[in-house]
This record gives structure tokens, C-alpha cells and sequence, in this order.
């Protein structure tokens, strides 16, 4: 049975809807949330994320343009993949922060403020997932504010480090950045439903990353300061479903790395 929100733009706020990839998985959760912004009123709109190369989502999406811009939260496939030929879909410039993704336009860094369909998006440097992870903050009309977080957030669950590109150190000031933000804020996830409150569920996520670290280090002082990653996993991981070790692993390497640096 498809699920239901498969190929509909679902409104979230004002300013904002998504498009649900059909690309599920332990690590997609349902797929990969393609952001579709576009102030009342506006023809044009901004797409952030367009997803795998999926010939069908893509051409979903860009029936929803004309496309004015393409924003990318950061490089993995699931979220850029399909840039390339989105662009030749819609003739729409690709803006990311790193430069090989940019496409027609210039790359972006943080701080940045992007206007375009109506809406004024920030850029928010969140590296940690990544190391060209961003987020983008979108004011809305009133007191409406979201921010658009790709994989730095979920709608659901908790994130996974992308050793050795990802790091635990940038990924705990990321969340700190995000904690900053004005209560009420909307999350707007790469993955799994929208949620009410990004400082919110910004501690929320410190709090489990200190809960791993104690962990880790518990399991260090069972199998002894140079255990690898995998027996680690192994100790701390024991209640999660196996298939998600492997990205588990990822994690605990940059946990690894992260409190060795403290020796």
C-alpha cells in the first residue's frame, strides 16, 4: 500500500509545503521531505532539497514551478542527487554550500540571506552531519518562524554522524546554534514530520548526545581505552535494531574521535 503522502504537496505553514520522496528506509525513515516555498500569492517558488535522481518525484516537483532557485542542506544523495538534472528540468540555479554542487549560481556560506518566490531565507551554518551541513531560517508572516534543517534535525528519531566527513564537535555547537533560536520555531526536517518547536527538540538531541557520550565512555572503561568502534556498537547499540548498526558505527567513530581529543 502507498503511502498517503506520496506524490501531494502537503501545506505546513504558510510560506512552506512538502513533497514526500518514495525513497523509505532505516535511514530516509518515510523518504526525503522536498521543501517547496513560495510567499501567498507568488508564481514562482524555491525548492530546497530536490532528492534522488527519481525522474518521476523530480518531475512532480517541478510541476509545482516555475522553480526560481534550488537550495541544498548538504551533499548526500538522498537530497542532492537529483540536483543536477532538477536543474535541467526547471533551468532553476543550484546554490549549496560546497561548490561543487552550485550549479549557475555562486556557493553559499553562513549568514548569507537568500531572496527569492516572496520569501527571505538565513543561512545557518550547521555542520556535524556533515561537514557542509546547513539550515535555513525562514520568517514567516506574525511570529511564524521555521527552519529548514535537513539531516541536522529529524521529524523523528535522532541523526547519525557522517564520519569522517560528519564530526561530533561542529554537531554539538550546531544543535547549540539551533537551541538559540526563538522559542516556537517550526522544525522543517529533511526526514519525518514537521515539529513545533526547534529549541525545544535542539536540547532534546544535546541531551541524548551527552546521554552516548556517557555511554561510550562507560563502554571504554569495560573493553579498554583502544576498543574499536564496532565493539562499542556492540555493548551500547544492543537494544537497536542490528540493521542500523552499520550507520551506528559511523556515529561512534566520531564519539570516538570527539572524547579522545579529550585525553
Amino acid at each position: 500500500m502507498s503511502h498517503p503522502a506520496y506524490g501531494e504537496l502537503r501545506p505546513v505553514t504558510a510560506l512552506a509545503s512538502v513533497l514526500l520522496a518514495e525513497n523509505p528506509s532505516p535511514m530516509t525513515l518515510e523518504g526525503t521531505n522536498t521543501w517547496v516555498l513560495r510567499a501567498p500569492g507568488a508564481q514562482e517558488c524555491v525548492v530546497v532539497d530536490p532528492g534522488e535522481d527519481d525522474e518521476e518525484h523530480l518531475a512532480r516537483v517541478a510541476a509545482h514551478g516555475p522553480v526560481a532557485l534550488v537550495l541544498l542542506t548538504h551533499r548526500h544523495h538522498d537530497h542532492a542527487g537529483g540536483a543536477r538534472r532538477f536543474a535541467e528540468l526547471t533551468g532553476a540555479p543550484v546554490r549549496a554550500l560546497d561548490p561543487s554542487l552550485v550549479l549557475g549560481s555562486e556557493a553559499l556560506g553562513d549568514g548569507d540571506v537568500v531572496a527569492a518566490a516572496g520569501v527571505e531565507l538565513r543561512v545557518v551554518g550547521t555542520p556535524g552531519h556533515t561537514s557542509d551541513s546547513l539550515s535555513f531560517l525562514l520568517d514567516g508572516p506574525g511570529d511564524a518562524t521555521a527552519v529548514l534543517t535537513g539531516d541536522t534535525i529529524l521529524g523523528r528519531g535522532t541523526t547519525v554522524i557522517a564520519h569522517p566527513d560528519g564530526a561530533l564537535g561542529p554537531y554539538l555547537g550546531s544543535l547549540r546554534r539551533l537551541a538559540e533560536l526563538p522559542e516556537g520555531t517550526t522544525v522543517l526536517p529533511g526526514h519525518g514530520p514537521d515539529l513545533p518547536d526547534a529549541p525545544a527538540t535542539a536540547a532534546t538531541y544535546l541531551a541524548h548526545r551527552e546521554q552516548r557520550l556517557d555511554q561510550v565512555r562507560a563502554a571504554l572503561g569495560r573493553l579498554g581505552p583502544d576498543a574499536t568502534a564496532q565493539q562499542v556498537v556492540e555493548l551500547v547499540y544492543a537494544d537497536v535494531d542490528r540493521t542500523l548498526w552499520p550507520a551506528a558505527e559511523w556515529s561512534v567513530r566520531a564519539q570516538l574521535e570527539y572524547l579522545r581529543a579529550e585525553r
